[in-house]
């Protein structure tokens, strides 16, 4: 399986009205809820006001078109994660999965994973 790394240095951060958000603005996820607005997005577009935020994150996503039969394959990432002690914020989208790392165990999160199989390439976007 193939794990493609994204380029970007990503924000995790939530903010009181989205319309503060560019929705243009590639990678964005979003999580509107009756209780927050949370979003994740390149640090270089997180928006001045903020409730709350937590930058430093990098992340790769699951090469391919997950089909929603398939069972484990996040499961079994963030189990190889967890081992080495490294904390994860994943996220899903109708076609794969996306896993964040905080930037300072993101070499080790790459390293573990492909000492177990998986094949590491670079974003060309």
């Amino acid at each position: 399986m193939e794990l493609v790394v994204m380029k970007e240095e990503l924000s995790v951060f939530q903010v009181a009205d989205l319309n503060q958000i560019d929705l243009s603005i590639r990678p964005l996820f979003i999580g509107a809820t009756d209780e927050e607005n949370s979003v994740v997005a390149p640090t270089k577009t997180v928006p001045n006001e903020t409730i709350q935020r937590e930058d430093d994150w990098r992340g790769f996503k699951i090469e391919g078109v997950l089909d929603f039969a398939l069972v484990g394959i996040l499961a079994k990432i963030t189990g190889i994660l967890a081992e080495e002690k490294i904390s994860v914020f994943a996220l899903s989208t109708y076609n794969t999965d996306y896993v964040l790392i905080k930037s300072n165990d993101f070499e080790a999160a790459l390293a573990a994973l492909a000492a177990k199989g998986y094949k590491i390439k670079t974003s060309e976007a």
